[in-house]
């Protein structure tokens, strides 16, 4: 049984390995071939990838061989165009090289022409040259030795003008006795007419006052401005009203009924029209008084009671700040004098003073001159004769016809330019200064002209390529000249003609 059992043990044991061994060959070889599969998979999976990196790197290198292709053409369209370019330039090199040619071939002519007609010029030169001599019967030399001698003459000529002003000026004894008699005629007549304007300013007792004087809508101040015939002006000067008027009789007649009216306090267009033909009416009062009272301190009588009324309007009338009333009876009261010491007549001399400026009161209102103007009024009241000349051309507009009327032009001059009596208007002035410059920048070669020093001095610089050394004495020389025979001014005018040579280098 052992035996037995040990048999049946061993075939069980040879059929287990038996067993096992089918089994396992058989799991190995489903083993290998799932591995075999695994394999082919992963091989067919490769090459897939392949074909598809293959496609792929196909299709970039199809690209990047398009995209080189396609910047050669751009490349080569570039060169294309470049060379394009570079043979337009080339023509128009050609071209330009050719017009050179041409224009220098045409230079070469002109210049041929040129030496050729400079040639000719040059022998016509000294062919006149050689017949003006032979005319003038002088040569070069000799006409220079005479146009020198005609710049020394004209020299000479200014050395005796200087010479003669000098002289004059030390003539101090022929002239002491005129200017005795101009200062003691100043000294004894002289008087502040500066100081007297009129004024056209009214005071106002408080702002309010501003308000009834322009009234409900305005309308007490037109019922004034057209009562009276002046304009009002209103602003925000404090405490004060303006009056404007071109007729200074008319403005101070505004100006004293407003100042009425304001002290009165009633302000309304009737009442307004009330106050101002009152003062009208004193105004003819207070006009033909001023026209007695200036004939009494002149020192004339007889004239009509027009002409005094006309008078008196002058004094409410200034020129360059001077009162005319008062300047009227100056030049009288100097006329008188200057008459007294020359011998000449005192009444028609004094009469003439004091009529002189009578169209200056109605200049404004009627065309023409002051001086035609008074002078015909004076004749329509019968004045005498002598006086009308010396009324009408104390401006020169007529021929003085009298030494009486010398006298007032005289003694007119004397109060206007005498110190303190007026005072220079500033238009005037730069117009004055404007027109000394324009006339010595008028002449050639001058580059700047100053006037300083008040008008007393010209300054000018000219180009020194232009004005030599002599030419500059030259142009002073001209410059002033052409100042004494163009302008009027007081005193004399110092001309200073300045030529400067600059020389300018840079350091590099």
């Amino acid at each position: 049984m052992d035996i037995i059992g040990y048999v049946i043990a061993g075939l069980l044991f040879i059929a287990g390995i038996a067993l096992g061994y089918f089994f396992n060959r058989t799991r190995v070889e489903k083993t290998q071939r799932a591995s075999r599969q695994t394999a082919e998979k992963i091989v067919q999976d490769a090459r897939e990838e392949a074909r598809t990196v293959e496609i792929q790197a196909r299709d970039n290198a199809l690209k990047v061989v398009q995209s080189s292709e396609t910047e050669v053409q751009r490349r080569r369209a570039d060169l294309s165009r470049e060379e394009d370019r570079l043979q337009k330039r080339r023509d128009e090199m050609d071209m330009r090289i050719e017009k050179f040619e041409q224009r220098e071939a045409l230079l070469n002519k002109r210049q041929s022409t040129i030496d050729r007609r400079a040639n000719e010029v040059e022998k016509l030169y000294q062919t006149e040259l050689d017949e003006l001599q032979r005319i003038a019967q002088m040569t070069t030399d000799e006409a220079r030795t005479i146009l020198l001698n005609e710049v020394e003459k004209e020299a000479r000529g200014d050395m005796a003008r200087i010479i003669r002003q000098i002289e004059t000026e030390a003539r101090e004894d022929g002239e002491r006795r005129a200017r005795k008699l101009i200062a003691d005629s100043i000294q004894r007549v002289a008087s502040d007419s500066v100081a007297e304007v009129a004024s056209s300013i009214v005071p106002l007792p408080n702002e309010e006052m501003k308000g009834r004087i322009v009234g409900r809508n305005g309308r007490n101040i037109r019922a004034f401005e057209q009562a009276a015939g002046v304009d009002v002006i209103v602003d925000d000067t404090p405490e004060s009203v303006t009056i404007s008027c071109f007729d200074p009789v008319r403005r101070e007649i505004a100006r004293r009924s407003l100042a009425r009216l304001i002290l009165d306090g009633r302000i309304h267009p009737a009442h307004i029209e009330k106050i101002l033909e009152d003062e009208q009416k004193n105004m003819e009062k207070i006009i033909v008084e001023a026209g007695e009272q200036a004939a009494f301190e002149a020192g004339v009588s007889g004239l009509h009671p027009e002409i005094l009324r006309m008078m008196g309007r002058l004094k409410y009338r200034t020129s360059y700040g001077q009162n005319q009333l008062s300047h009227a009876v100056e030049v009288a009261k100097l006329s008188g004098i200057l008459a007294a010491e020359l011998g000449a007549n005192v009444e028609i001399s004094r009469l003439g003073g004091f009529l002189h400026d009578l169209g200056k009161a109605m200049d404004h209102n009627q065309e023409g001159t002051h001086a035609l103007l008074g002078a015909e009024y004076a004749k329509r009241y019968g004045v005498n004769q002598q006086v009308v000349n010396a009324i009408a051309s104390h401006h020169h507009e007529v021929e003085q016809e009298s030494i009486e009327a010398i006298i007032a032009e005289s003694a007119d001059a004397i109060s206007g330019a005498r110190p303190g009596a007026r005072r220079e208007d500033l238009e005037a002035y730069i117009k004055r200064i404007r027109s000394l410059e324009e006339m010595a920048a008028s002449f050639k070669g001058v580059s700047q002209a100053y006037a300083i020093q008040a008008g007393r001095e010209v300054r000018i610089i000219v180009r020194p390529e232009e004005i030599d050394d002599l030419a500059a004495a030259r142009l002073a020389r001209d410059i002033a000249k052409q100042i004494e025979e163009t302008m009027q001014y007081p005193g004399q005018i110092r001309v200073t003609v300045i030529r400067e040579t600059r020389a300018v280098d840079y350091a590099k």
